[in-house]
């Protein structure tokens, strides 16, 4: 009896031996695209909680749907794909902190961060390792500028301005405008500077600006009233969701009834707690991406978004993550990168990549979205207004 479990023993001990050497073989590093031991690990970083976690979930859930499709198809080159987000928020130190987190984790290529300054706080780690970065929604210039390694799925700031200008103008919407913006957020600063810029050349004019601080960011009453004195028919407002929806009820009080136009940044304020969707009746807002449109893509996203997500209308920020996978998609299929290089290697590769993609997404029309060398995507931009309390394509 003793010689047979001597026997056994040894027969279980040569069957582990073996199984450990069949595993480690798909461990190491076999450039063979079925190799199911190896994966592209895509990390990203953004807001799950607090006051802006409406954009951050908006990311983690679009890329979430875009991994689980190009697994479902095979992969990328035959690879699978690992995703994991971090919360942040909006917190540039928490960022750093998440970022090490995901470089802990295996993190080859970063999708993110989901806002402006931490993913300037980010990207000088992912500069200095040269990790391949793509931000969903970091749309300053800072987070780009001198970053040969990072690149946005977002337009940038002063192209939101701009083009915030040009279709006011085009669309005659107004002639006399007003803005409210925030002098002290980066992001809202730099898209009035660029829209005040833009307005000479549109048929209407600034009749009257005013500005606020991040920490006094609850009356607006002034600036409401110099508007509405001025007789302007537009208040543009290049700032955040919350903010907007205290202007739009104390505008209300007041009996003042414009036209408002933001910009992304705004994308959320139907989800504001307490708030009055009624006052956002007739709000437009440019945005690279409209919930309703017909095209196939964009049914598909919504529905899945929406079976996955206990009934909620994607927004802009979901749609920019997703197209942000299959950029990364279509960088790593033009570079030929594999799991087993190094994250050096892949940033390398892909950067040289992302100037020859075309990308046809949820956030771009049929030409589909480019990148230049400096990061910056070129797409065609969308409107919406609120009808009804849902987001509508603008005709």
């Amino acid at each position: 009896m003793k010689m047979f479990k001597k026997v056994l023993s040894l027969a279980l001990a040569g069957a582990m031996v073996l199984s450990l050497a069949a595993c480690g073989g798909k461990d190491s590093g076999s450039s063979d695209g079925g190799d199911a031991a190896e994966t592209f690990k895509i990390g990203s970083i953004g807001p799950a909680t607090g006051a802006y976690a409406i954009y951050g979930l908006g990311v983690k859930n679009g890329a979430q749907i875009a991994v689980d499709e190009i697994n479902e198809a095979g992969g990328i080159n035959g690879y699978k794909v690992e995703f994991k987000f971090e919360d942040d928020e909006v917190d540039n130190e928490k960022s750093v902190n998440a970022y090490n987190t995901l470089k802990d984790w295996g993190m080859q290529i970063l999708a993110g961060t989901v806002t402006s300054g931490c993913c300037t706080a980010v990207g000088a780690e992912t500069a200095n390792d040269n990790m391949f970065q793509i931000t969903p929604s970091g749309s300053s210039t800072d987070s780009i500028d001198g970053r040969d390694n990072v690149f946005q799925v977002c337009f940038t700031d002063p192209n939101q301005g701009i083009a915030s200008a040009q279709y006011i103008g085009e669309h005659g919407l107004a002639s006399k405008v007003a803005a409210i913006y925030d002098s002290s957020d980066v992001y809202s600063s730099g898209i009035y500077a660029k829209f005040k810029e833009e307005a000479k050349n549109q048929p209407f004019e600034i009749v009257a600006e005013g500005s606020f601080t991040g920490d006094n960011k609850t009356d607006f009453s002034v600036p409401l009233q110099q508007a509405k004195d001025a007789g302007a028919e537009l208040v543009f407002l290049p700032i955040y969701y919350q903010e907007a929806a205290l202007i739009l009820a104390q505008a209300d009080s007041m009996g003042y009834d414009p036209t408002f136009f933001g910009c992304d940044g705004m994308d959320g304020i139907l989800g504001v707690e307490n708030f009055d969707t009624s006052l956002a009746e007739g709000l437009m807002l440019l945005t690279p991406f409209a919930a309703d449109a017909e095209d196939e893509m964009t049914q598909k996203f919504v529905e899945t978004y929406k079976k996955n997500n206990n009934d909620e209308t994607p927004n802009q920020f979901a749609a920019d993550a997703y197209d942000a996978i299959y950029a990364i998609k279509a960088a790593i299929e033009e570079a030929d990168v594999k799991p087993s290089d190094s994250v050096s290697d892949i940033c390398d590769a892909m950067k040289a990549a992302m100037v020859k993609i075309n990308v046809k997404g949820l956030t771009s029309d049929e030409g589909g979205m480019t990148w230049s060398e400096t990061g910056e995507v070129s797409k065609a931009p969308k409107a919406v207004v609120i009808q009804d309390g849902k987001y509508v394509s603008a005709q």
